[in-house]
């Protein structure tokens, strides 16, 4: 199995599950400005998109964080980073997930955007302040975005939320979210892809 990242961006998320899951990878550095992998060949050649995370499997080609995240998880069911199909949890886990992809990371992501003007800029940070409002009493409630267990869902909002510094979103009025991402950096398998990313 092998992983196409750039280090910090989203596909860290998958980065992070394959670690927790322990599953045998090889994970490639992109330069997506260039559209370069780090042994030099054509981005595009691999994903057309031209864009991260990419997953190549014995059953093909796969992008976009929350279908990896969920091939990842229900390839190694017994690690239980996901409900199974056919319970209704599996359905709050996919909704939690289209949050993060939909409000959060679209949301935040979109504020790396140098050309961005400031005005579009603070009514983002207004619209994420809201949805980070929801996500704090979410985790006032429990350890973790799907409850009392680590999920794949957590790697993916870890990755994103760790964003929120570099493009001035202050976190400090939400203690939960704050002591959320303190948790979930103690993790071992969080920390070893940290320091695979150069990130730690």
């Amino acid at each position: 199995m092998k992983l196409y990242f750039a280090p910090g961006a989203c596909s860290l998320a998958p980065h992070i599950a394959l670690n927790e899951l322990g599953v045998a990878h090889t994970a490639e550095k992109v330069d997506l400005r260039a559209k370069k992998t780090e042994a030099g060949s054509d981005f595009y050649a691999v994903n057309s998109k031209g864009y991260v995370p990419t997953l190549e499997s014995k059953d093909g080609t796969l992008t976009e964080v929350q279908v990896i995240l969920q091939y990842l998880a229900d390839a190694n069911p017994a690690k239980g980073l996901l409900p199974k199909f056919g319970d209704i949890s599996r359905y709050r886990a996919m909704e939690m997930l289209n949050f993060i992809a939909a409000e959060l990371h679209k949301g935040i992501g979109g504020l790396f955007n140098p050309a961005m003007p400031d005005a579009g800029k603070d009514a983002i940070k207004q619209r994420v302040d809201t949805r980070l409002g929801w996500l704090e009493t979410q985790l006032e409630k429990a350890p973790y975005v799907l409850g009392q267990a680590f999920s794949v869902a957590d790697a993916y909002a870890f990755t994103v939320l760790r964003w929120c510094k570099p493009v001035g979103i202050d976190l400090a009025k939400f203690p939960a979210i704050s002591a959320y991402l303190e948790r979930v950096a103690q993790r071992p398998a969080v920390q070893k892809t940290l320091a695979e990313e150069g990130l730690a």
